[in-house]
C-alpha cells in the first residue's frame, strides 16, 4: 500500500512515531510496577538527558532522593545500587519521552520545508506535536504529585497522563492510516461506523480506569475471577460515602468498574462483529473487526490473569501492552469505517 502512495515518507515518520508511543508506554507500565517513577526528582530537559556518570555523581543523586517522601517513608533502607535499579527505568522513560519529541519535530520540518505536507495535513501534525509536548508536560505534573506529602503519584494524573500518551498514539495512528488509505473506495455503513465510535469511547473509558487500578493498587486485592471474592458485588464497592466516591477513588469501586467495562468491551465488539454479516463490507472493513476481536479476547484474558495473579510485573506490563494494541485495532476499524 505504501509502494505508490506520495505520502509514503510521511506516512513511515507517522507509524514510526506511533512505535515509540509503543515504546514508552512498554516502559512506562515497568516504570509504575516497579515503583521507579519518583527516583528522578527534578525536570532538567536538556541537562536531565546525562546520567550520573561516576560514583559522586550518584551520590549526589541518591542524596536528593532521600530529601523526598518515598525515600523518608518508603525506601528509607535502600542502598545505593537499590536506588540505581530504580533510578534506571525512570531515566530510560524520561529518556525516550525526548527521542519521541525529536523524531517527531524534526522530520515535521523537513517535510514542511520540502512540501511533503501540505494543506489540512499541516494543522493534524501540528496538533500531533501538541499532543507530544502537553503529553511531556503531564508527565512531569504527574511526578510532581508524589514529591510532596504523600509517597505516590496522584491516580488522577496518572490516568491524565497515560491516556494522553494513548490518544496520541490512537491519532498519528489515524492520521496515518488516513494518508494510506486516501484513496480507497469503502461502502458507507453509518450503522457500523457509529457502533466504532461509541467502542473508541468505551474502550478510552476503560483505560481510564485501567490507570485508577493501577494508580490506586487495585489490583492486589479480591483476586479472584468471575466474583470479587464470595460475591458478584463486593462490600467494599460501596463502602464509602457519598456513593459516588467508591467509583473515583475506591479501590473495590475502580477494580469493579473495571472489570464490568471489560464485559461490556468485549459484549459491543462481538455485536458489531455479528451484525456486520447483515452488511456488504470490503477487505479493510472486514480485517478490521477480524483484528478486533482477536485482539478484545487476548486483552479479555490477559486481564483474568493478571488479577488471579495479583499483577506481578510482566504480566502488568503485558496487559497494558494489551489495551495498546486494543485501542489501536478500533482506531484501525474507525479508519475503514469512515466516510470517504
Amino acid at each position: 500500500m505504501l509502494k505508490y502512495n506520495p505520502h509514503k515518507s510521511v506516512i513511515i515518520w507517522l507509524l514510526s512515531g506511533c512505535a515509540l508511543i509503543f515504546l514508552m508506554v512498554v516502559i512506562g507500565g515497568i516504570t509504575r510496577l516497579t515503583n521507579s517513577g519518583l527516583s528522578m526528582v527534578d525536570w532538567k530537559l536538556v541537562v536531565g538527558m546525562i546520567p550520573p556518570l561516576n560514583e559522586q555523581d550518584w551520590i549526589t543523586t541518591f542524596d536528593k532522593y532521600k530529601q523526598f517522601p518515598e525515600y523518608q517513608e518508603v525506601n528509607y533502607m535502600f542502598t545505593l545500587d537499590e536506588f540505581k535499579a530504580i533510578f534506571f527505568w525512570e531515566y530510560i522513560h524520561r529518556l525516550i519521552g525526548r527521542l519521541v519529541g525529536l523524531v517527531f519535530i524534526i522530520p515535521f520540518f523537513y517535510f514542511l520545508i520540502k512540501n511533503k505536507i501540505e494543506g489540512k495535513l499541516i494543522g493534524k501534525c501540528v496538533i500531533i506535536l501538541c499532543m507530544g509536548a502537553f503529553q511531556g508536560f503531564l508527565g512531569w505534573w504527574m511526578v510532581k504529585s508524589g514529591l510532596v506529602n504523600d509517597p505516590d503519584v496522584s491516580h488522577y494524573r496518572l490516568a491524565t497522563h497515560l491516556t494522553s500518551a494513548f490518544l496520541t498514539f490512537a491519532y498519528t495512528f489515524w492520521v496515518a492510516l488516513e494518508l494510506m488509505s486516501s484513496n480507497e473506495e469503502r461502502p458507507n455503513v453509518a450503522f457500523m461506523r457509529k457502533g466504532v465510535i461509541v467502542l473508541f469511547f468505551i474502550t478510552v473509558l476503560q483505560i481510564v480506569y485501567g490507570a485508577f487500578v493501577a494508580g490506586l493498587n487495585a489490583g492486589f486485592i479480591m483476586n479472584t475471577w468471575p466474583k470479587m471474592g464470595d460475591t458478584w458485588i463486593a462490600e467494599s464497592v460501596t463502602a464509602m460515602e457519598p456513593l459516588l466516591n467508591n467509583f473515583v477513588d475506591g479501590i473495590g469501586g475502580v477494580q469493579f468498574i473495571h472489570r464490568y467495562l471489560a464485559y461490556i468491551v468485549v459484549g459491543l465488539v462481538i455485536f458489531l462483529l455479528i451484525k456486520s454479516t447483515k452488511f456488504e463490507l470490503n477487505s479493510s472493513q472486514k480485517k478490521s473487526l477480524i483484528a478486533l476481536i482477536v485482539v478484545v479476547f487476548f486483552q479479555f484474558l490477559l486481564g483474568v490473569f493478571t488479577l488471579l495473579y495479583a499483577v506481578p510485573v510482566w504480566l502488568g506490563v503485558t496487559h497494558q501492552v494489551g489495551a495498546f494494541f486494543l485501542l489501536g485495532a478500533v482506531v484501525y476499524s474507525m479508519s475503514s469505517f469512515r466516510k470517504v
